[in-house]
């Protein structure tokens, strides 16, 4: 994996200054080389973090075909690259290295956009045709990894994370009305290609972007596709176990040490079997990273959402597959020092102590291995989080991970919710979202209702936690990767009827079904349990405290957008109850909301953000 940046510019010459201090700005995601390239308007850039052929993969890479040169800058991995390499070849390329690098760009070349539908990875990249004077940006299907973009006449500049744009003077801080309404009453997840930044877009998954002189366009090159499910339940099971071994094992491809996430929950626990096995066929171990927090066991209260301590069943899952196991025991101390760095690596607020243990989780598995492989997607996919089966929120006309807008408004400043309208804001977000469903005539309201919470799950809460996954790992230089974004799994999966995938009136049945005789069977048919968030009290004690201390620092930006009285009261209740319900996805509740906006005051000064109309 790797950063990216750069820019197209016909009124100005290129800037090498500029360019540097873009590309800086990238330095965690890739440790290991950097470079730059320029071709007339064009100035590319490039961060890398070498996992596949050291010497061949150096970028941004130039090739000339037909006498046409061609520039790529790519943040990725290519999965398919054997199948890619034998098409190509049969076509009369001639690859000089084993890099995915050269493959992707050899593609473009000869397929043109259309080379996206031969490809299985995870992507985001920028290919210049010089003699076209062209541009052209994609990225990956599900959105793994990042890219964001700033266009105006005559301009547009693009990079891996919001900071490299903003190194760029033509790109100002400025955030209008909508962004401030993503940020308090869509955050921490996002509407697809928002960035908050009046001036910055981001790709949607599944998209491309074409830019030259005269025009800028964007289109969708892939979307889910609904048809009836043919196969019986057998079938599904062994099409599901198929899919998932064989997008694990491409995914081992690695020229550096390798690991996957553990955590005894089925996702992980799924990836770590099948990885471990493959492995194993050419006498390889596995070794597999858990992650814990210090006096766990202490102030541990199971609930609906977390139902009990992962450390115990990760130790199972790695006796039972014989994987390398290593424990990572995090400190409340270490995550309250670390406070704000998560912020620093998403350019936005996100989601608290999850986002920050996730950091310190990745920079200590990176003193070891270089990629890693984890369990995300698989709750979107499978249909695995309570709001798949609570009837509250089935029926909630909104995002069911989501269902405490009154609490959010009740944070604001009167007058800012006045021009924000909330409640149109976010009916029109959640109604946009439904108009994509691609809908089968046949379903039932009841199976139409879940097909909807399938497609809300994977479109718009998935790459809020793609996104987490991304800058906090990449952030300390680890590559993850997501077998279950496998996009022929997702494809497969999104048309297995509710009662199979919910087989034996489970969460993820089929999952459980397809997995029989790889894990234990207790493992197995444990309930889901998230990412573990801290229930350490100290944790709470001082974001509440630091959020004290802000709402009494007259120079503090968030002042002005918020109700103070309100969020006082809800600082003094906070200190007489513990019973916190989240108030974004499973396990973000009260405590993480101080982290939040605590985040949101940063960011205001730190970006040095303008409020703009």
């Amino acid at each position: 994996m790797c950063g990216i940046t750069g820019y197209i510019d016909w009124e100005e010459k290129e800037s090498d200054h500029i360019l540097r201090e873009m590309n800086v700005t990238l330095a965690c995601r890739g440790p290991d080389e950097e470079g730059s390239a320029h071709s007339g308007a064009a100035a590319f850039a490039h961060r890398r973090l070498v996992v596949i052929d050291p010497e061949g993969g150096k970028q941004p890479m130039w090739r000339s075909v037909n006498g046409h040169r061609y520039l790529i800058t790519y943040n990725g991995e290519l999965y398919n690259m054997a199948e890619l390499n034998n098409d190509l070849t049969q076509r009369g390329h001639r690859p000089q290295t084993r890099s995915d690098t050269e493959l992707l760009l050899l593609a473009y070349i000869e397929w043109g956009r259309e080379c996206l539908q031969r490809l299985n990875g995870i992507f985001a990249f920028a290919i210049w045709d010089e003699s076209n004077e062209r541009l052209f940006l994609a990225r990956d299907r599900l959105g793994v990894k990042p890219l964001f973009y700033s266009a105006q006449s005559g301009f547009i500049a693009f990079g891996s994370e919001i900071k490299s744009l903003l190194a760029h003077p033509k790109v100002p801080p400025e955030v209008n009305m909508e962004g401030l309404a993503e940020l308090f009453l869509i955050g921490p997840a996002r509407t697809p290609g928002h960035a908050i930044f009046k001036h910055i877009a981001e790709l949607p998954p599944g998209h491309y972007l074409a830019f030259d002189r005269d025009h800028l366009s964007t289109a969708a090159y892939w979307r889910l596709q609904s048809a009836p499910h043919e196969d019986g339940l057998e079938t599904t099971a062994e099409r599901v176990e198929e899919l998932l071994y064989d997008a694990v094992s491409r995914q081992l491809i690695s020229d550096v040490p390798l690991a996957t996430l553990l955590s005894g929950g089925l996702d992980s626990s799924a990836v770590s079997a099948f990885a471990a096995d493959a492995l194993s066929r050419n006498g390889e171990h596995l070794h597999t990273y858990a992650i814990d927090f210090v006096d766990m066991d202490k102030y541990f209260i199971a609930n609906a959402f977390q139902t009990g301590r992962d450390a115990p069943w990760a130790e199972r899952v790695a006796q039972h597959i014989g994987s390398v196991h290593h424990p990572v025991i995090i400190s409340t101390a270490q995550m309250t020092k670390y406070l704000l760095r998560p912020l620093y690596a998403r350019d936005l607020p996100g989601m608290a102590d999850i986002d920050a243990s996730l950091f310190l989780f990745s920079q200590e598995i990176k003193r070891h291995a270089t990629v890693a492989l984890s369990g995300e997607a698989a709750d979107e996919v499978f249909g695995g989080y309570p709001w798949f089966h609570r009837e509250d929120a089935l029926s909630a006309d909104t995002f069911p991970w989501s269902l405490r807008l009154h609490e959010r408004m009740a944070w604001l400043q009167p007058e800012l919710l006045a021009t924000m309208n909330p409640q149109a804001y976010v009916q029109n977000r959640y109604r946009a979202a439904l108009e994509e469903v691609p809908r089968l005539p046949s379903e039932n309201p009841s199976e139409a209702r879940i097909r909807e919470i399938s497609y809300l799950s994977i479109t718009r809460f998935l790459p809020t936690l793609l996104e987490r996954k991304d800058r906090m790992s990449m952030a300390t230089g680890l590559e993850v990767r997501v077998p279950f974004c496998d996009h022929r799994l997702v494809e497969y999966v999104w048309n297995i009827p509710w009662e199979i995938k919910n087989y034996g009136n489970q969460s993820k049945g089929i999952l459980r079904k397809a997995l029989a005789g790889w894990l234990p069977n207790d493992v197995i048919e444990r309930k889901k349990s998230p990412y573990p968030s801290t229930p350490d009290p100290i944790y709470l004690e001082t974001v509440r405290a630091k959020f004290e201390d802000l709402m009494h620092e007259p120079s503090s930006p968030l002042l002005a957008l918020i109700n103070a009285p309100w969020l006082n009261e809800l600082v003094k209740q906070s200190k007489e109850t513990t019973a916190h319900r989240p108030w974004f996805g499973q396990i973000m509740a009260v405590p993480q909301m101080f982290d939040y906006l605590i985040q949101v005051n940063e960011w205001l000064r730190a970006y040095h953000v303008r409020l703009v109309n």
